[in-house]
């Protein structure tokens, strides 16, 4: 998963921050070109396969933050950008997580940023992702939202290229963040959340056709398969907590089901598998903020996976919600009646979160 793929053989290469802060935004990178025309244009563009792809270029989306920062007129910075420690009802707006929400009301897909502003802003959001999802991204924005801004606004923390700084990017059925790391404790810079409603019905058969990050939940099952029936016993639940419930128990508490460090060689193993798989859509450095999180807590070994009975679509016993959560470690997979997914990371469980 190389954020540096290139395209063939392009001509020698502009230096990276001429690409990015010299004339980026004055073309269009972020609509879908020709794969010969994007491998002229740029060499660091994902193309993949024989289909057009989305000319998204590699660059370091903290460096974008700071350059579409700097493009604010006062009357953008006044209605975007906040302090770091900004409360909304009494809670740091920053670290707020819901299923669909606006942390402004200023939509990206609208006469509020420019044309220029918008792109920055596309390239910052899908440079976040691994090159390997960011297909998948952009089609649960379109399927979801009508396409990439259409619902979605952005929020601006402390000041960019400082040693506090976070871009919070949300609408429905997402959340997700870029800070360069300055956010001390957590991975991803915070709580993030990613959902998907393919065809728009709510209520998806048990197969979850089209839903992308279903694909989570199928290498979950098959771990699920592996379990001998007392082991079952243990990671089966018949009570399911409310989804938003991700802010961390500690380490001192009673974390309900199976815990990996009891699970067999080949079912540690796959249990490494499942965490692959959830953190796989984000980029490199995200991945290593929760290895690093994790390692803190005792490792993926200190953490507990139970599936839960209800909501069992189909009843086919292909558990559609379930959970890995460890004492600073939650991430909740809620497959019914369509995904929704919320993850919170830290290295410490005394780091405070606003769900909802």
């Amino acid at each position: 998963m190389s954020l540096n793929q290139n395209s063939g053989s392009p001509a020698p290469r502009k230096n990276e921050n001429e690409l990015l802060l010299g004339r980026f935004t004055r073309r269009n990178f972020v609509k879908t070109v020709g794969l010969g025309a994007a491998a002229s244009l740029l060499p660091n563009v994902i193309v993949r396969g024989d289909e057009p792809a989305a000319a998204v270029p590699e660059v370091q989306s903290e460096k974008l933050v700071e350059k579409l920062h700097a493009s604010f007129s006062p009357e953008q910075k006044a209605a975007v950008c906040f302090d770091w420690n900004h409360l909304r009802d009494g809670s740091p707006l920053r670290l707020r997580v819901a299923n669909n929400w606006q942390i402004t009301d200023q939509l990206i897909r609208s006469d509020f940023y420019t044309k220029d502003q918008q792109e920055m802003i596309e390239a910052i959001v899908f440079n976040i992702y691994s090159p390997e999802w960011r297909e998948k991204i952009r089609q649960e924005m379109n399927d979801d939202c009508g396409g990439f801004g259409e619902e979605h606004s952005l929020a601006i923390f402390g000041k960019p290229g400082s040693d506090k700084f976070e871009f919070v990017f949300t609408g429905r059925h997402l959340t997700v963040r870029c800070d360069g790391n300055t956010t001390e404790n957590v991975a991803f810079g915070g709580p993030i959340f990613y959902g998907h409603d393919p065809h728009g019905e709510f209520n998806e058969p048990a197969d979850h056709p089209d839903n992308v990050f279903w694909e989570q939940a199928v290498v979950a099952n098959k771990l699920y398969e592996m379990l001998d029936g007392k082991q079952r016993t243990i990671a089966l639940h018949k009570t399911l907590p409310a989804e938003d419930q991700v802010h961390f128990r500690g380490k001192d508490a009673e974390i309900p089901g199976l815990r990996v460090s009891e699970m067999s060689a080949d079912q540690r193993q796959h249990m490494e598998l499942v965490l692959k798989s959830l953190v796989g859509p984000y980029r490199h450095t995200d991945q290593a903020e929760v290895m690093t999180c994790l390692a803190a807590q005792g490792g993926l070994e200190n953490c507990r996976l139970v599936f839960y009975q209800p909501g069992d679509i189909g009843e086919d016993q292909v558990w559609d919600n379930w959970r890995l959560e460890g004492p600073a470690f939650v991430w909740h997979y809620r497959g019914a009646p369509h995904v929704h997914v919320w993850a919170n990371v830290a290295d410490d469980p005394n780091v405070k979160i606003s769900t909802g």
